[in-house]
């Protein structure tokens, strides 16, 4: 069967109000990887040259050990970090950095692995934050105040067990339910009220594999991936009925990027020498398009830009054509780093505090600006831009700069 270009080419946009006389436009970023959980920003307009410092820093913040990255909606900024076996989920102002609600709890960031703190990204749902701990712990707090308005366990409430390195799948939210991975037989994957925590659904599966799940249009209804151990299964959202799965196995069970989503298509990718493989999904049955080994996500998530997947390979960045799977470029640049793709520019977060801007084009790797702004190792969460503004984290601090343009 001929696949066209077009066939596959997909701007990912993400949809923007329209806007009232003298209302100022936004951009935020509520949740792992976006509006969308695709890692593309409809942010227009900020700044690609920067002094060699890099831009202009707005504010730090010290937010414990971890490796979650931020949500951003209006001026609120929300992670989660792990300070002397204390978790906290933060929310900050955007603007000063200042600590406007801080919630804790026990919880060991003992890691046998040495990566401690939680993997989560916090996501922000109208009045309403969620969030799940390396250890399992599932908060749904007041956004505005931070107060706890209810609290579930992965181990105590369903039986789970926690995996080798943790519990790191944001919790998703699609329409009245926050679904998430258990740990659990026979009910791997569950759907509970996301304003009550009363469970809506359960359904088994397979151990979870370190990603977080996606929510798109499959057929007319709404169908959830869930990137798990054992491969990529496809759920009904209402109920969690399975639709299809396809067997995917990695090494260490490390199924960790996010699918991306786009028509009736699902690429996957994992590192540990497994590759990539692009699908495609019915109401009732999936099937493999192709596979190779030109992408390999250790952890980090591709992006997919007018027809070109971005993203790393292991330690090297690389372009690959997501007709052929035929790669276009690679660069060493970043090592094991992170990206999201803003106005066909790549923001790109190596792994020891190095963030760059370059063009994002399967023509090749062009560098418009690059610095160092954090320091340490193992710098993997991803970068994000929001209305103005980048934030990068390190093992130590959160780091805010100013790329607006006006």
């Amino acid at each position: 069967m001929h696949l066209s270009r077009r066939q596959f080419a997909t701007a990912l946009a993400v949809g923007v109000p329209a806007l009232a006389q003298g209302q100022q436009e936004t951009f935020d970023w509520p949740q792992w990887r976006g509006p969308k959980r695709s890692g593309v920003s409809a942010e227009t307009g900020f700044a690609t040259a920067w002094p060699k410092e890099g831009p202009p820093r707005v504010w730090s913040a010290n937010v414990g050990a971890g490796y979650s990255s931020v949500a951003v909606v209006g001026e609120r900024v929300y992670t989660m970090g792990n300070v002397s076996d204390v978790d906290h989920v933060m929310c900050l102002n955007a603007a000063t950095g200042k600590l406007m609600w801080d919630y804790k709890y026990p919880c060991s960031a003992a890691d046998p692995n040495g990566y401690p703190g939680p993997r989560c990204t916090p996501t922000v749902d109208g009045d309403l934050v969620f969030t799940i701990s390396r250890n399992g712990h599932v908060l749904c707090l007041n956004a505005t105040t931070g107060a706890l308005v209810w609290t579930q366990h992965l181990v105590n409430t369903y039986g789970g067990v926690v995996p080798q390195w943790g519990f790191a799948g944001s919790p998703l939210v699609e329409g009245g339910l926050l679904i998430f991975e258990t740990n659990v037989a026979g009910r791997a994957v569950v759907a509970v009220d996301k304003r009550t925590g009363r469970l809506a659904w359960a359904n088994g599966g397979y151990a979870p594999g370190y990603s977080s799940p996606i929510a798109f249009d499959l057929a007319r209804d709404r169908a959830i991936a869930i990137f798990s151990a054992a491969g990529l299964t496809g759920r009904a959202a209402s109920n969690g009925r399975v639709l299809w799965h396809y067997a995917w196995r990695t090494q260490y069970d490390v199924n960790a990027a996010t699918p991306v989503i786009f028509d009736d298509k699902i690429f996957i990718s994992s590192g540990y020498g497994a590759g990539c493989a692009l699908l495609q999904a019915t109401a009732s049955s999936v099937r493999l398009v192709w596979s190779n080994k030109n992408m390999r996500n250790h952890f980090s998530s591709c992006v997919l830009w007018q027809g070109h997947l971005y993203g790393f390979d292991d330690n090297q960045l690389r372009c690959l054509d997501i007709i052929t799977g035929a790669a276009k470029w690679t660069s060493p640049a970043y090592g094991k780093g992170s990206l999201m793709i803003a106005d066909g520019r790549l923001i790109l977060y190596g792994e020891r505090g190095r963030l760059g801007i370059a063009d994002a084009s399967p023509a090749g790797f062009q560098e418009l600006a690059a610095a160092q702004v954090l320091g340490g190792a193992s710098t993997w969460a991803p970068p994000v831009l929001a209305n103005g503004k980048i934030y990068c984290r390190s093992q130590a601090a959160l780091v805010c700069l100013n790329v607006a343009t006006k």
